[in-house]
């Protein structure tokens, strides 16, 4: 059952371990409970939401895997999603629940994001030519889904579902909240530990530090 959809943290870039690291912190920072979470396979996910969240996390990973298309280098080939074949889930550490373990609600917000914002059409002459524009439209996009517009399943904002606010915000609330916002502060480990074994986790999946 869908309780709460909001979007709790997001990142505008590539995805190298740094922005994966800070990403991750901004998640945790945002948390006031354990929780669980899933992600694709990306690699530098497991051993950063270990050193990020310590052992308060139950964390599975859900993996696709795609047919192998053969029809060459077309058009059709290039901007048409391959079939799913097989979908694998995998118990990370913690005690997730493994008919949990599923990327569904991201995927739909995904669609969402791409739906309502024309900067991620390509293609197009509403396609993003700046990464600093292309940042700034989605963070104006991702504060209006939260505490703007209402949820049709909810029939409240994501905002007010998860209890940060008691009323839809206004645009003009919304820019006004986001210029008087503090700068937000540096990624840090969970703890000591989590600081000290970082860099044997990410030597061992062979990332850079």
């Amino acid at each position: 059952m869908l309780t709460a959809a909001g979007i709790l943290a997001y990142r505008v870039e590539k995805r190298p371990w740094e922005g994966c690291h800070a990403f991750i912190f901004d998640l945790r920072e945002r948390l006031a409970q354990q929780v669980q979470i899933t992600s694709d396979g990306y690699a530098p996910y497991a051993p950063t939401i270990r050193a990020v969240f310590g052992w308060d996390v139950d964390y599975g990973q859900l993996q696709k895997i795609y047919e192998t298309d053969q029809r060459g280098d077309d058009a059709a080939r290039r901007y048409s999603p391959e079939r799913v074949v097989a979908v694998e889930r995998e118990v990370v550490f913690g005690n997730p629940e493994e008919a949990q373990i599923s990327t569904s609600f991201v995927e739909r917000n995904n669609l969402t994001i791409r739906i309502q914002m024309r900067r991620f059409i390509r293609l197009t002459n509403a396609f993003s030519k700046k990464a600093e524009n292309h940042a700034a439209a989605v963070a104006l996009h991702v504060g209006w889904y939260n505490l703007c517009d209402l949820h049709e399943a909810l029939r409240v904002t994501p905002a007010m579902a998860l209890g940060v606010t008691d009323h839809p915000w206004t645009i003009s609330e919304l820019v006004e909240r986001a210029l008087s916002a503090p700068t937000p502060r540096r990624f840090a480990y969970a703890n000591a530990a989590s600081r000290r074994l970082a860099p044997a986790f990410l030597e061992a999946m062979s990332f850079p530090m």
